[in-house]
């Protein structure tokens, strides 16, 4: 309940103009949508037990989540279609969401960076299993082992290629 709480107030605060945006996005690919909601979710909750205190603000847990959070869209958009639709649809809505729900510059990069993250992770697993197999714990597992190397996003000019990246407040 709370989840949904928390969507509707979200939509409600949004310009005609921003949800029309989002709505041009889901409308043509219902099922993405509903599936990439239901990843919001699960990456959301799997990202606030394992770090309640990092996840919702831009601490390492955030990175955990975005980058768990692509790897979720992926998985369950490929057990419908494509993985190269789900790649793009997933690349599409999370960088909207960044555009809809706009941060500070440093914040933005950092959250675009680990969305990449998570897609290349899931793009690097696909060779090796089919994705109807896929399930929550490989991603899970593989990105708290990259968080062992996570590295600190000072400023915009920082490139951190193929890490997890955080900010330190």
């Amino acid at each position: 309940m709370r989840t949904f709480k928390i969507f509707f107030n979200t939509i409600r605060s949004m310009s005609f103009k921003k949800i029309m945006r989002l709505f041009s996005l889901i409308l043509p690919h219902p099922i993405f949508s509903l599936l990439s909601f239901y990843a919001t979710v699960k990456a959301f909750t799997i990202a606030q037990k394992k770090f309640p205190e990092t996840a919702s603000n831009n601490g390492i847990g955030n990175a955990f989540r975005h980058a768990l959070w692509c790897c979720f869209i992926l998985m369950y958009c490929s057990k419908v279609s494509s993985p190269e639709k789900a790649l793009n649809f997933c690349k599409r809505i999370t960088d909207m969401h960044e555009e809809l729900f706009p941060n500070k510059p440093l914040e933005t990069k950092m959250d675009l960076h680990n969305n990449k993250i998570g897609m290349d992770y899931f793009m690097e697993l696909l060779p090796g299993i089919h994705r109807q197999f896929f399930e929550k714990s490989f991603f899970i597992d593989g990105l708290e082992k990259k968080m062992k190397d996570a590295k600190v996003l000072k400023n915009l000019d920082d490139d951190f290629e193929g890490f997890l990246v955080y900010l330190n407040e």
